[in-house]
């Protein structure tokens, strides 16, 4: 092909407003639609007005009887928070109009009754020349198009969860039985939940999709890459690549504290430290249990005022000794989650498992060093500062080049200890945000992540 043409580019998301995986995608897309790409979105659930994001038309193509009692459902939708008894109502309408996707649910198998993926390349103006998917679940997508996608246009599979190579969930913590085969699962509740154990069929079913694909796949670091080789997915991998996520800098740069402070209401005087995840007390994959107990530690120990926002739910104020947590719900405009690292002393990122960390990469590209525990793709983003007592299980790195430090999962003195140590050492601080603030420049800047992927769909496209 033309090495200098213009691609047409449609990526494929659950959504194009909402979590970190979202946002990729977004970010993604516009990018290319502002370098001259033809570029679309297409998505399960559209929460925005853009006319470049197109909704895959699932509803659509279900069958008239499916169709009759969906309207029924959606025309009491209005009365669901207003009259008790309806959400129920309105369940069972949707379940009469498919009582097999209904059966299927009940018995654990998962969901990809979504006929709307059929029309994928009819939905865009010209038929595109590459298709880019993020994350497939989600009640949106049906894996089973995958092998007739894939013969028909290149087709790369962007993971940001392990999702694909399990019989349910997107990350599996200890259990490595998505590796051989899954079933006798230890914990059906970890999302994408399941109702039942058929997470055998379901990894099988993937299996056999693969099977039949040909397929490009895309990972934001290389720990998720080692785990997609020892996969069901690997076979059908044509190619693979290694792609971190990028940031906007245009919106996430370092900005005056004093004014973000004033403008969220934040003491002038006190300790900022800043945590932000969706649903941040509940959410299985961070770790808000390690996070309070730290806080509480700190706390303790503190002379200062301390203030620990807690970003990404509505809960009421929780104070511990002089220090106090502030929940503040979930934003949806970058610009407002800026504006909150730029008024932190520093990124607390406490999770459990984490393919790569979108949130610790913006906090750093406010030039706010960032604490964080050392689990999954973590470590190889974040520059840990070589400390006395800190693990040697991945690297570290002097006071010249850190961008943070690192912290095993789950120790809590590990973590508290971190926090003391920036908290007591201002030019330290400021010196691993002004290396972090450099390092996201030179690597993980939005622009490159999409130049690093035009290269890569001009060879693929160039090979077929």
């Amino acid at each position: 092909m033309e090495s200098n043409r213009p691609l047409r580019i449609l990526q494929v998301s659950m959504a194009d407003l909402s979590g970190g995986a979202e946002t990729s995608a977004r970010n993604l897309f516009e990018a290319y639609r502002a370098s001259g790409h033809e570029s679309w979105l297409a998505v399960g659930h559209k929460r925005g007005d853009d006319p470049d994001v197109l909704v895959i038309p699932n509803d659509e193509h279900r069958n008239q009887w499916t169709r009759m009692w969906l309207r029924i459902a959606a025309s009491h939708n209005r009365l669901e928070s207003k009259v008790r008894g309806v959400g129920r109502l309105i369940n069972l309408w949707r379940w009469t109009g498919e009582p097999n996707r209904w059966i299927g649910q009940q018995l654990g198998i998962e969901d990809f009754d979504f006929p709307g993926t059929k029309r994928l390349l009819d939905i865009t103006k010209q038929p595109p020349d590459i298709v880019h998917c993020h994350n497939l679940h989600g009640g949106y997508f049906d894996l089973r198009e995958l092998s007739r996608l894939s013969h028909q246009v290149p087709v790369i599979l962007n993971l940001r969860d392990a999702w694909l190579l399990s019989g349910h969930c997107a990350y599996s913590f200890a259990c490595t039985r998505w590796e051989t085969g899954c079933g006798n699962c230890p914990d059906l509740t970890i999302f994408p939940a399941v109702r039942r154990d058929s997470t055998a069929h379901n990894w099988k079913r993937k299996k056999d999709i693969f099977t039949k694909s040909r397929l490009y796949v895309a990972t934001p670091s290389q720990w998720l890459m080692e785990r997609v080789k020892k996969s069901i997915l690997a076979p059908a991998i044509i190619a693979g690549r290694v792609i971190p996520n990028g940031v906007d800098l245009s919106v996430f740069r370092p900005g005056d504290k004093q004014r973000a402070r004033a403008e969220l209401g934040i003491s002038q005087e006190a300790r900022m430290l800043l945590f932000a995840a969706n649903g941040i007390r509940e959410n299985i994959w961070k770790d808000y249990k390690t996070f309070r107990a730290a806080v509480a530690e700190v706390a303790e120990a503190s002379l200062e005022d301390l203030v620990f926002i807690a970003l990404g739910e509505d809960a009421p104020l929780e104070k511990i000794g002089k220090a106090e947590i502030r929940f503040v719900p979930f934003q949806k405009n970058p610009k407002d989650v800026a504006r909150y690292y730029q008024a932190a002393d520093i990124y607390i990122h406490a999770a459990k498992v984490e393919s790569f960390g979108n949130t610790a990469l913006e906090a750093r590209a406010c030039g706010i060093p960032v604490i964080a525990t050392a689990v999954g793709g973590i470590p190889e983003q974040i520059k840990g500062l070589q400390l006395p007592a800190a693990s040697t299980e991945y690297p570290s790195h002097s006071m010249e080049d850190a961008t943070g430090i690192l912290a095993p999962e789950g120790d809590i003195g590990a973590l508290a200890s971190a926090i003391n140590t920036l908290l007591r050492d201002e030019p330290l601080r400021k010196r691993l945000g002004e290396n972090a603030v450099e390092d996201v420049r030179r690597r993980f800047d939005l622009k490159l992540q999409a130049e690093a992927f035009i290269s890569w769909y001009r060879e693929i496209l160039d090979s077929v």
